[in-house]
Order: C-alpha cells, then structure tokens, then sequence
C-alpha cells in the first residue's frame, strides 16, 4: 500500500510541476472518486428520468419514519388521476394521516423498510380494509418494476422482429409479433390445432386447412 501522503506520480504522463502537490490521498479521495462518482451519476440520470425519480420519492415517502401526507397525495394526483377520483384523493389524505399515527403504535408497521414489507404488513394485520386507499397506492407502486421490465423487453424483442430486412412490418403485426414473443411462457401452452380451427372458423375456405 503506498504512502498516502507522498507526492502522486502518474504512470502515463510526465508530471507538471503542480502535480507534484498531489498527494496518493488526494488522487483517491478527489480525483479518482469524484470521476466515477460522476460517471454513475450520469447513468442513473439517462437511465431514470423525472417521472420515475418522483415515483421512486412516493415509494420512499409511504415507508419513511414520518409520511408526507402533502407529497404524496400530490404525487397520485399527478401521475394516477384515472386511479382515484378527486373524493377518493381527499380520504387517502386522511387516511394517511390515521395511518401515520398507528404506525407509530403497531410494532409490525413501524418496523417496515420496503414497499414490499408495507403491502404484506397491512395484509397480516388486516388493515388493509382499513386503508383501503394506501393499500391500492402500495400495489401501484409495486406494479412499476413489472412494468419497467415489460418496456425493456419489449424494446429487445423490436430489435430481433424489426430488422433491416423486416423494417416494412406494419404496426399491428409487430405489436401481435411482440406479444406472442415476450409472452413465451402463455403461448407455448396454446394448441396449434386449435388455432387452425379458430381461423378455419372465421370463414369459408376453399382449401382445407
């Protein structure tokens, strides 16, 4: 291990005179970290945009110590409006309030640190009648992973189906193309047979199938 407090010497370039002020510490700590810490951060950002960074707030306010009954209620307005009308929006604020309460008294609630754990807990401890309203915002956020991977397969399998030599698909049999594709499991169990009949059947034919 060297000496962090000796002048850093670079392997790949003659050192400049005010590099010889560079110590191993300030190499690693400074330039070495902030670099890749930059670096990663420019991934997430490409690879999560604003809508999702405040869908991923909302699932962090729900199991936080204090909920923010404010932010979240703004946040399902804004990004669940067809999920809850405008009377539903006010009793999730209340029982949001309820709830931050009662999780302060309930040891099984107050324990929770994932949105997984909120959704099973409200189950065991049968509150889940009860906030009725939380309840249905836990299990939208919990949709979102499955959603998130759905697009993402969904854009691989594009890239197989609609290639140079296939780029004249038209939408519909791409999208039917797609789901018969990224649905592999539910299709494998469809009778071949079957689906000749059901096209025989649509109408007349002259040849038999």
């Amino acid at each position: 291990m060297p000496d962090m407090n000796a002048p850093y010497t670079s392997t790949r370039y003659r050192p400049r005179k005010k590099d010889l002020h560079v110590t191993y510490e300030h190499y690693y700590r400074v330039d070495l970290f902030t670099s890749t810490l930059d670096k990663q951060l420019e991934e997430l950002n490409s690879r999560f945009n604003e809508h999702s960074m405040e869908l991923l707030s909302l699932s962090c306010s729900l199991v936080a110590k204090e909920i923010n009954v404010d932010q979240i209620c703004l946040l399902v307005e804004k990004y669940y409006p067809e999920d809850f009308t405008e009377q539903e929006i006010i009793q999730l604020r209340y029982q949001l309030e309820l709830f931050n309460v009662e999780r302060t008294k309930n040891t099984i609630l107050s324990g929770i640190s994932t949105i997984s754990e909120l959704c099973k807990s409200l189950v065991e401890t049968q509150k889940r009648e009860t906030y009725y309203l939380v309840d249905r915002v836990v299990r939208l956020i919990l949709t979102l992973p499955v959603s998130t991977a759905t697009t993402e397969r969904g854009f691989s399998a594009m890239k197989i189906f609609k290639n140079r030599l296939r780029n004249k698909m038209s939408d519909d049999y791409l999208a039917n193309s797609l789901v018969v594709y990224i649905e592999k499991e539910i299709s494998e169990t469809f009778d071949s047979e079957a689906i000749i009949d059901d096209f025989k059947d649509l109408k007349g034919r002259r040849a038999v199938l």
